[in-house]
C-alpha cells in the first residue's frame, strides 16, 4: 500500500504501538469513528503517536462506547534530531479565538500551549478540555506525529517566576526597543524558547517592567504595523520555523519522514 493509497483518518493514540499489538479506543474515539466517520470493523485507519510513530491500523470491534484498533504495520517512523519545538504562551481571547490560536499554532509545530491570565485580558478562564480536544483534531489533520501539551491556565507572576531560565522567552513588544525577530530567533537556533503574545488591550506598565529586569526575556519586533494578539503569535511562529525550526529541513534532515 503506497503512501496516497493510505486511510485518511488519523488517530492520535495515547498507548505503546507496535505491529501485531491492539489499542483500546475510548468512547470518545469510538463515537468519533461510528457516528462521525460512519466507519466500523474492517476498515482502516492511522493510528499515531511522537513515541512509537504512524501505524496502519484495522477496526476490530466498535460500539457506542469503546473500540478496538489491531496495529498492522508502521507507515512512518518516529522524528529525531529535529530542532527543540517552540512554546507559545499567550493571553485567551473572546469569540471563538482561543481555539483558533491552538489549532494554528498545532499546525505551527508548537510543542506546549499555555494561557496566561494577565492583568489587561478579557478572559479569565480557558475550557482545557475543549483546547485539549481542538490541539489532538489540528494534530491528526495536519499529519504531525505528536500532539502538543495544553498547560493549565497561569497567572503571569506565577509563570515567570517559576520559569527554566535556560529557555529563552520572546516577548512580543508593544514599544521600546527590541531586536528584529528573524536577527533574534536565528542567534537562539537549537535552544529551547517560547515566545509570550499578550492580550488585545497589551501588557501593563508593572507587567513590562517586571519582564524587562528578567535576564531570560528578548523583546522582539513584529515589524512597522500593529498586528492583533493571534496574528502576532502566527508571524512570531511562522519566523521561527522559518529561521530556525523545521521549515529548514531538506528532504535529507531530520523531519516529519516520509511514509515508509
Amino acid at each position: 500500500m503506497d503512501a496516497e493509497s493510505l486511510p485518511r483518518t488519523r488517530l492520535f493514540i495515547d498507548q505503546k504501538l507496535a505491529p501485531g499489538g491492539t489499542a483500546a479506543l475510548n468512547g470518545d474515539r469510538a463515537h468519533y469513528l461510528r457516528a462521525v466517520l460512519r466507519q466500523g470493523p474492517g476498515d482502516r485507519v492511522l493510528a499515531f503517536n511522537g513515541a512509537d510513530g504512524e501505524y496502519l491500523a484495522s477496526i476490530e470491534a466498535l460500539s457506542k462506547s469503546s473500540g478496538v484498533l489491531r496495529l498492522e504495520r508502521r507507515t512512518r517512523a518516529p522524528v529525531t534530531g529535529a530542532p527543540p519545538a517552540p512554546w507559545l504562551i499567550f493571553a485567551p481571547l473572546k469569540g471563538g479565538r482561543t481555539e483558533y490560536v491552538v489549532e494554528k499554532a498545532v499546525e505551527l509545530g508548537v510543542g506546549r500551549l499555555v494561557p496566561v491570565f494577565t492583568r489587561r485580558g478579557d478572559v479569565g478562564r480557558v475550557n482545557l478540555d475543549r483546547l485539549r480536544a481542538n490541539a489532538l483534531e489540528a494534530a491528526e489533520q495536519c499529519e504531525r506525529l505528536d500532539a502538543p501539551e495544553i498547560a493549565d491556565g497561569i497567572e503571569l507572576h506565577k509563570l515567570l517566576a517559576g520559569w527554566d531560565p535556560a529557555r529563552t522567552l520572546f516577548v512580543a513588544a508593544e514599544s521600546g526597543a527590541a531586536a528584529p525577530l528573524v536577527t533574534a530567533v536565528t542567534a537562539a537556533a537549537g535552544r529551547p524558547v517560547a515566545f509570550l503574545v499578550g492580550p488585545e488591550g497589551g501588557f501593563d506598565q508593572q507587567e513590562l517592567d517586571a519582564l524587562r529586569r528578567l535576564p531570560f526575556v528578548v523583546s522582539v519586533g513584529l515589524g512597522p504595523r500593529v498586528l492583533r494578539a493571534d496574528t502576532a503569535a502566527f508571524s512570531a511562529l511562522a519566523v521561527w520555523q522559518a529561521a530556525a525550526g523545521d521549515w529548514r529541513l531538506g528532504d535529507g534532515d531530520a523531519r516529519p519522514p516520509h511514509r515508509d
